[in-house]
């Protein structure tokens, strides 16, 4: 699962309940200073739990004095009316971070929970669902987290720990092999992915020492060409188009990775309420 560095989470938090505060909740001051509350959070629909660091820590930053107790973990299935958390505190604080912990958790919970649906499709074909960076600003950490939480795996980060060269990267650097050779150049030892939308230029890539090559709209025939031609010379990926009608059909060709865009840009948030006593 993917490593959470807590300075993402902050940066998150901070950025969420600045927002939503701004200079301070009114409605809140409604509220008597030394009125506590308790209650719980429930989600109102069955899926895939994703969310807790966030949560935990929109109430840590709204007040300390804020106690949560969780009663299912990241990763587990819940069914509709489960209780999520408990909580209880200082009512006013309480209410001040309501929406933004249920929102990191509804969106968290929802990629987490779509990502679960895929992976179920193809379980006993071996390959792996990757996401993409096709994420919301600011929360791709959250949503890689989300997407491993679901069953599926990570692709790079971002466009610094993985090279993964396109036609316009291959146009402008002269050939696919130039692209890759230039690849171990600048940044030796980081996986080098080529692109290719063709068996030539799976060819190329092959013969250029591609770590993995991406099959761009490869139909199913061809997708199985090309596993037979790159066993033991690169790991293969398959992309573009990919439907719930044909991803396992994709998988069962014998590619290593899906990469499906998605798993993140798609996702439905989770039904949740939260609920005073």
């Amino acid at each position: 699962m993917l490593q959470l560095p807590a300075d993402v989470i902050r940066q998150n938090v901070e950025a969420a309940l600045a927002e939503d505060i701004g200079p301070g909740d009114i409605t809140a001051e409604l509220i008597a200073a030394d009125t506590r509350a308790s209650g719980q959070v429930i989600t109102r629909e069955a899926g895939i739990l994703c969310g807790r660091p966030w949560v935990d820590a929109v109430f840590s930053a709204v007040d300390t004095g804020i106690q949560v107790e969780w009663l299912k973990a990241d990763g587990d299935a819940v069914a509709a009316n489960d209780t999520l958390f408990t909580f209880s505190g200082p009512a006013r604080a309480l209410l001040t971070a309501e929406r933004a912990a249920l929102n990191f958790l509804q969106m968290l919970s929802g990629t987490a929970t779509a990502c679960r649906r895929y992976a179920d499709q193809v379980e006993g074909t071996g390959v792996r669902l990757l996401d993409t960076r096709k994420t919301i600003p600011g929360l791709r950490i959250a949503q890689k987290y989300a997407v491993s939480c679901g069953g599926c795996h990570n692709h790079r980060i971002g466009l610094y720990d993985a090279f993964l060269i396109k036609e316009n990267h291959i146009n402008a650097c002269g050939g696919i092999a130039r692209a890759v050779e230039q690849a171990h150049r600048v940044a030796p030892g980081k996986p080098v992915e080529v692109e290719v939308e063709t068996m030539d230029e799976l060819a190329q890539a092959l013969e250029a020492g591609a770590d993995r090559i991406m099959l761009d709209n490869f139909g199913l025939e061809k997708m199985r060409e090309a596993v037979t031609l790159a066993k033991g010379r690169a790991e293969l990926e398959a992309s573009g188009n990919i439907t719930d009608v044909t991803l396992r059909p994709v998988a069962e060709t014998g590619v290593d990775f899906i990469s499906i865009g998605a798993l993140t840009k798609d996702c439905k948030a989770m039904d949740l309420s939260m609920r005073l006593d």
